[in-house]
């Protein structure tokens, strides 16, 4: 189901808690959500739809995926750019991100993977766990 998108900066700038298996259909609206807005947005983490939960989806180079719990456990090769955030107000923001990353994160049958990501699609993961750790751009 698509949800509103949530834009209040105290509510976004909570932690999210750990995603469990009751938590599937919150990754499925946030996977319709984030389809609904795909001419403007590449990349959704579950507080963008009012749930403190770490869930993540995003555009993997033309396929959707999404993330349960993700964490970065490696990451190499900094630079400066600017991103917008369909949550937020105003133009682009200045932000430091990485161009190769190492993600841990669970499918959603909770099963744990590792996988490395580069260039644009790690800078759209980097963004969307930033907003599960409360931080705004």
């Amino acid at each position: 189901m698509i949800k509103e998108l949530m834009h209040d900066p105290i509510f976004l700038g909570q932690k999210s808690e750990a995603a469990t298996a009751a938590d599937l259909q919150i990754a499925e609206d946030l996977l319709d959500t984030l389809t609904a807005h795909k001419d403007s947005c590449v990349g959704m983490a579950a507080n963008m739809i009012g749930e403190k939960k770490r869930i993540i989806c995003f555009d993997a180079g033309g396929e959707y995926m999404t993330m349960f719990n993700p964490e970065i456990i490696r990451f190499s090769d900094g630079y400066d750019t600017e991103e917008g955030c369909l949550s937020l107000l105003g133009g682009p923001r200045k932000t430091k991100r990485y161009k190769k990353i190492k993600v841990r994160y669970q499918t959603a049958g909770f099963q744990v993977r590792i996988k490395a990501f580069e260039g644009f699609t790690a800078q759209i993961i980097q963004h969307e766990i930033d907003h599960l750790n409360g931080v705004l751009i």
